[in-house]
């Protein structure tokens, strides 16, 4: 064997031992990973299932709630259009009275006012009662114009309706229209 075989040779066992010095310092037994014992297993398990289930428990009475709600305004859209409609019946109404020589056709018409209503009144529509001299609340009512006061304790407060605001159930669907004094 030649010089340069014995240096090639040597060469490849030191290369050897370097890897193997190398294998050896990567697994250091003195660091030992700790892994989780059963009961902390378990324990984290439980926690996971309890925050589930609080989740879906709120889920749950968040979905009733808005089932709820939408039941209760779930005509809000049929009982607008209607509006309109006793509108015209408090109008006609209105001027019939005026006819002392229509009172069979004012009876007709008031009975035939009434039953709607009512049956509007059984779903939960309601009227918010405004008069002159109410204190005016923009929460409340719509002023559509404002004109000056007839008298100072007006001022500030409805002097007129134009049109009635409703309510279904607790919410309002149409703000009374009222004229304010200035």
């Amino acid at each position: 064997m030649s010089t340069k075989d014995k240096i090639k040779e040597e060469e490849l066992i030191n290369e050897q031992e370097t890897v193997q010095t190398e294998e050896n310092q990567e697994v250091n037994p003195e660091v030992v990973t700790e892994e989780p014992t059963a009961e902390e297993l378990i324990q984290a398990e439980k926690d996971k299932f309890l925050r589930l289930f609080a989740e879906f428990e709120n889920y749950k009475k968040r979905t009733s709630r808005e089932r709820i709600e939408l039941f209760k305004t779930a005509g809000q859209e049929l009982m607008t259009s209607l509006l309109p409609i006793i509108d015209d019946f408090e109008r006609a109404l209105t001027h019939i009275e005026e006819d002392k020589e229509a009172e069979e056709l004012r009876k007709g018409v008031l009975l035939i006012y009434q039953k709607l209503y009512n049956t509007l009144e059984l779903k939960g529509l309601s009227k918010i009662e405004t008069k002159s001299g109410d204190v005016f609340d923009a929460e409340f009512h719509e002023a559509i114009t404002q004109i000056p006061a007839p008298s100072e304790d007006l001022k500030g407060k409805v002097i007129d309706c134009v049109e009635t605001g409703y309510k279904l159930g607790d919410k309002i669907i149409r703000y009374p229209k009222v004229v304010i004094g200035q």
